[in-house]
């Protein structure tokens, strides 16, 4: 099978020409897929793509006009596509729902950590030959609470590593799971009152109609002042303008975060030439108290390994016209 695959990265490639092994034709293209670069797709059955690649219905009508006919997404999420038009003209959708929960838990409590023990700013500070300690002070995680917005996969893991630190675990999901309950000691709990209760606050849901902007004004004034927010999940799961305000004021203490609601054509790519020209990054930048990284929780040789293997057994299985576990359908 021919492939084109879109939006490639540097440090993802080696992984999936390994996991290929030469059974497939691939295209390598560094473009972005978008009404513009679609053509690029002519002469493949199939093409995979990642968050930042736009798969609406009119890309998708001229994919299938080129032939293709499966879509794999080299991600979990799969919010870029139009999945009811892609299902009603035939082309099938595929995605990886797991690759490394633990590569992103683990991220995540080590945001909280650095942000906590201002390991950054200490960091540079001896960089400066700057050995004091003034404004360096945290706190012991052991009795704080904190709060899991979303314990699937990836924040049953951020449960157990902080049950480890002796934290008090309060959890809001739509599914109760005995297992956490028993093994973690959480306490499943709405979210007004996980707001408010939480020293630490972190998102672990998929971002749908119900979950944008879970994180906004309304909802940050509830919480405790100071409270420390981690957003290792997807960007428009906050309004980051509220939480601007919120940092302005004092009422968020610290903000880590991994995703942006505006990170396309910003992340994942070197803009150390340019002027940003997006305002609320560079308010962000400006807070000594806020931790960005540009959406690398996922990005260890586990997980790298992981999604390579799995986009391409993916394809096999629905090329083979077989049902495939991941394969996004829409009732």
């Amino acid at each position: 099978m021919k492939i084109a695959i879109f939006n490639i990265h540097s440090w993802e490639k080696e992984y999936l020409e390994t996991a290929n092994a030469g059974k497939n034709t691939l295209k390598m293209l560094d473009a972005y897929l978008n009404i513009d670069t679609v053509k690029l797709a002519e002469g493949c059955e199939a093409i995979s793509i990642f968050t930042e690649d736009d798969a609406s219905a009119p890309v998708l009508d001229k994919l299938h006009e080129l032939g293709v006919r499966f879509v794999a997404f080299r991600s979990a999420g799969f919010n870029n596509i139009d999945a009811a038009h892609a299902q009603k003209i035939g082309i099938r959708m595929v995605r990886v729902p797991e690759y490394s929960p633990n590569a992103i838990a683990e991220f995540t409590v080590a945001v909280m950590l650095a942000l906590n023990r201002k390991l950054i700013r200490s960091h540079y500070r001896i960089m400066q030959m700057d050995f004091s300690l003034d404004g360096l002070v945290g706190f012991d995680m052991n009795n704080k609470t904190v709060g899991i917005i979303g314990a699937g996969k990836i924040g049953r893991v951020v449960a157990k590593i902080l049950h480890g630190f002796g934290c008090k675990l309060l959890v809001y999901d739509i599914v109760e799971d005995p297992f956490l309950i028993k093994e973690y000691g959480i306490e499943y709990t709405d979210l007004d009152t996980l707001c408010k209760q939480s020293d630490i606050i972190t998102l672990h849901v998929p971002l749908v109609e119900d979950t944008h902007h879970i994180i906004y004004k309304k909802r940050i004034a509830s919480m405790k002042k100071g409270v420390m927010l981690i957003n290792a999940g997807r960007g428009a799961l906050v309004h980051t303008q509220d939480v601007i305000d919120a940092l302005k004021s004092g009422q968020i203490g610290y903000f880590g975060m991994d995703v942006y609601e505006e990170e396309k054509g910003l992340y994942f790519e070197d803009h150390s030439e340019d002027i940003l020209q997006d305002d609320i990054m560079a308010r962000l930048m400006t807070f000594k108290n806020v931790l960005i990284s540009s959406h690398q929780a996922f990005l260890t040789d586990t997980a790298l390994k992981n999604i390579a293997r799995i986009t391409f057994e993916n394809l096999e299985c629905i090329e083979k016209g077989g049902t495939c576990i991941n394969e996004i359908c829409v009732k």
